[in-house]
């Protein structure tokens, strides 16, 4: 067994806890938590913490919620943590060059992609997006670049067809923690080496907007397809029939011709409602309305007859 290191975790959302819980249950020592400031949520917009920052709490763990580390005042008060190294999952922040070369071993962070591919903010539904077959994470050694630093270690996940983001996320994120602590462990006995990344196959991972979530009927089936499923849980993708927006939750490609233009409802029924696509149709199966949970197509319609009744058009997005 290597030595127990002292570490200051910095990261925000679910994918970061998982990480977290998993350093508390590990040798290692946790000695403060870096995480958003608690933002706004649900209906009454009232000021909600982090998962890390309920996990950290539950923990007893010191909690610091900068809203930079760029302040003279904010280096200070992690370098009296005493860190040997930093470990980021999906902070939020950018980390300065003075706090990268704080920690002696550095600053790590767990990645959802294997780099170089998908930099950047969303590359778990990037690669959804992308039709990707296989996925992973990567421990990289941070430096001032967006996810450019060298990779300590790399673990990969195979990508079913039908998977949505919320289902990679949820199958990384566990994976990121067994890779992290084997990382750590490398790191504590000298043994890991660091690969540079290639640059020539590097792919950028934006973090995903609104408007990208509106479904533009002339695509393939397939391509709407993937969108449906790399924008699931959020935002969700969505269309309009008429004045009304529809969130699309689940849906699947038929193969063939539509037989009808683009955005044309060709069939609606138990078994789903399908639209016409600039290659094949898209059977809708999970539908939300505004105000309304998601919900079979089945039941849906029961409510709302005639809202997607066949031979209705479906607006295109709207205007960026």
């Amino acid at each position: 067994m290597t030595r127990p290191l002292r570490i200051v975790f910095a990261g925000t959302p679910d994918f970061a806890a998982v990480a977290l819980a998993a350093l508390l249950d590990s040798p290692h020592h946790v000695a403060a938590v870096y995480t958003q400031p608690d933002r706004p949520a649900g209906r009454g917009r009232r000021l909600t913490p982090s998962p890390v920052k309920r996990l950290a709490e539950e923990r007893g763990l010191p909690v610091e919620q900068p809203a930079s580390l760029r302040s003279p005042e904010a280096r200070a008060a992690l370098r009296a943590r005493a860190p040997e190294v930093m470990v980021v999952a999906a902070y939020g922040l950018l980390l300065p060059p003075a706090v990268l070369a704080l920690p002696p071993l550095g600053c790590i962070n767990i990645h959802a992609s294997l780099l170089p591919r998908w930099r950047g903010a969303a590359p778990i539904q990037r690669a959804v997006l992308a039709g990707d077959r296989e996925s992973g994470v990567s421990i990289m050694q941070m430096d001032e670049g967006l996810d450019t630093g060298p990779v300590l270690l790399a673990r990969a996940c195979p990508m079913g067809p039908r998977i949505t983001a919320g289902e990679l996320h949820d199958a990384l994120a566990p994976l990121g923690a067994e890779a992290l602590l084997a990382a750590l462990d490398g790191l504590a006995a000298g043994t890991l080496a660091a690969r540079p990344q290639d640059e020539a196959r590097a792919t950028r991972a934006p973090k995903v907007t609104t408007a990208e979530s509106w479904l533009d009927w002339t695509c393939s089936s397939a391509a709407l397809d993937r969108q449906v499923r790399a924008f699931h849980p959020v935002p969700v993708a969505r269309t309009r029939a008429g004045d009304t927006l529809v969130k699309v939750h689940r849906a699947e490609p038929l193969e063939g011709d539509p037989g009808a233009p683009p955005g044309t409802v060709t069939a609606a029924g138990e078994a789903g409602v399908e639209v016409a696509c600039g290659e094949g149709r898209l059977r809708l199966l999970t539908l939300q309305l505004p105000g309304g949970r998601p919900l079979p197509v089945a039941d849906l319609l029961r409510g709302h007859p005639a809202l997607l009744a066949a031979g209705t058009r479906l607006a295109p997005p709207p205007p960026a």
